[in-house]
């Protein structure tokens, strides 16, 4: 597959691959000179790289992840993504439950019913005494 089909299949620009094969992300096989051809291997590296940036992995923590042999090293940029992304999980389903009981009410003033207060509580920082 060419560049153009490969950035149209994933909805992105060209210069977005020329990017990350000039990273070391990518390495299309060259045909005719300059022009790059996709093969299957490649989907998979722009899926992956895709789904670590949605995972909130850096482009250099993808490259470092994909271009190590080093288990060690890897696991070690697993682990801590692995716990910013759970972090970010948490929050979001803290919200979601909130949306929920806001969904879930009745109350005129939706700031001041009890159950609403109850799973709002928790955003509240704490007194900090000197």
């Amino acid at each position: 597959m060419s560049i153009g089909e490969i950035a149209e299949r994933f909805g992105l620009a060209t210069h977005v691959l020329r990017h990350w094969e000039a990273m070391g992300l990518i390495t299309p096989a060259r045909v005719g000179g300059a022009r790059r051809r996709y093969g299957p291997d490649d989907l998979y590296r722009v899926a992956v790289i895709l789904r670590g940036k949605e995972a909130g992995f850096s482009l250099e923590e993808i490259h470092e992840m994909t271009a190590t042999s080093d288990a060690a090293k890897r696991r070690a940029v697993l682990l801590r993504r692995r716990e910013e992304l759970a972090r970010r999980i948490a929050e979001a389903q803290a919200s979601l439950e909130l949306i929920d009981c806001a969904l879930d009410c009745d109350h005129e003033d939706l700031p001041g019913c009890p159950h609403f207060q109850a799973r709002v509580a928790e955003r509240i920082p704490a007194v900090v005494t000197p």
